[in-house]
């Protein structure tokens, strides 16, 4: 029996949780599939992930004019090149991940009679916190028409596929499936905190005894770090430091705020670092100021590393947390009093997850689980 053609489709693969899924997907579903995976082109001042991908031997096949800002021009002709593709290679299946490549995409496997269609939400734009609420509008009307198309949604938890059932309206909660992110977590879960937190402190020339808190991802305005900046400024603590892990379009303007509110003496930028497990063994909290979110890899990843975190109450964290038992608190969002209350009494609550949590929070989200229940779900929807 000829293996199950897989055609995954993402916008880009920037640094972030959403490549390193369809990566994982492409080279791990099993024998019994073949994946061929088009990405498009990396916007200006986004950290490129495509060495993720090559060095677990998946080379994603690029199509230029496939990016994440709308460009009615490129984006015909990234639908017509993904026509294409499909026109050639007759995909059993047609998945898509991520907004831009989840219409065009869809688009083109509904136009050529794709006999699987599938689609990830890793966050989306419909909530109102990107766009004016008549751009918003307007992309709820796409989306629930590509739903239509579509064979299968799936969410990455349980609150997502609430909300995109519920107040969004875009399709009933019986199409959706809830399928976790699958993450590489073994250095995580083994990186011994004492010994390697203190070698990566005095790298970046921490004192002795000082706290850290650390925010890990793109320096984009739906993180919010501003947020960030005016609750720590607010919140005066003398002992502690903040480093900011990562890069952006948002780095210039966020580094003058740090210096307008009196606070650029304890902010260290470390910029985009591949020793996650590293930085996470050093510091004392994760802390994520999202004003939207799916599942946020930063907090996986400091959660299997046993970094307890502070976070806006947004998409799955809740979730997230309930996978352990002392391992984080939240606030709500874009609420810069209770953000900056929460960073004075992180001492007294939050404390590093034990082995015992770390665990759960790797076999929750580990790859091997997110391949398994992928092509479950694929043989499930295919004709007999």
């Amino acid at each position: 029996m000829p293996p199950i053609r897989v055609l995954r489709i993402i916008a880009r693969l920037n640094v972030g949780g959403p490549a390193m899924h369809v990566v994982h997907l492409a080279r791990g579903l099993g024998p019994d599939f073949e994946t061929r995976l088009l990405a498009g082109r990396i916007g200006e001042g986004e950290g490129d992930m495509a060495y993720f991908a090559r060095e677990r031997g998946v080379e994603p096949i690029p199509i230029p004019t496939l990016g994440r800002a709308l460009s009615p021009g490129r984006d015909l002709r990234a639908l017509l090149t993904i026509r294409r593709h499909i026109r050639e290679w007759r995909p059993d299946v047609v998945h898509t991940h991520t907004a831009k490549a989840g219409a065009l995409g869809r688009l083109a496997a509904i136009l050529e009679d794709v006999p699987v269609v599938v689609h990830t939400y890793h966050g989306h734009v419909l909530g109102g916190s990107y766009f004016s609420p008549r751009v918003t509008g307007a992309y709820r009307w796409i989306e629930r028409r590509l739903a239509r198309g579509s064979d299968r949604l799936i969410a990455l938890t349980e609150a997502q596929a609430d909300e995109m059932s519920g107040p969004l309206a875009v399709a009933l909660r019986s199409r959706f499936s809830v399928i976790p992110l699958g993450l590489e977590l073994d250095r995580f879960l083994h990186v011994d905190r004492e010994r390697v937190g203190a070698e990566v402190r005095g790298e970046v020339g921490t004192p002795e005894g000082r706290r850290v808190y650390a925010i890990v991802g793109r320096l984009v305005p739906v993180k919010n770090h501003d947020l960030l900046f005016q609750a720590w400024a607010r919140a005066q603590l003398d002992d502690a430091e903040l480093w900011v892990v990562g890069s952006g379009e948002l780095e210039a303007p966020l580094r003058a705020r740090a210096a307008e509110l009196g606070i650029d003496a304890s902010v260290r930028w470390l910029g985009w670092r591949r020793d996650l497990e590293r930085v996470n063994a050093a510091v004392d909290a994760l802390v994520l100021t999202s004003n939207d979110e799916g599942t946020p890899v930063a907090l996986i990843e400091g959660l299997a590393a046993g970094t307890p975190v502070l976070s806006t109450d947004v998409g799955g964290i809740r979730e997230m947390l309930a996978r352990t038992e002392s391992s984080g608190v939240v606030v709500p969002p874009r609420d810069e009093e209770a953000l900056a209350e929460a960073l004075r009494r992180a001492p007294d609550e939050l404390r590093p997850g034990g082995a015992e949590d770390r665990a759960r929070v790797a076999e929750a989200f580990s790859v091997a689980g997110l391949c398994d229940r992928v092509a479950e779900l694929y043989r499930e929807l295919l004709p007999s």
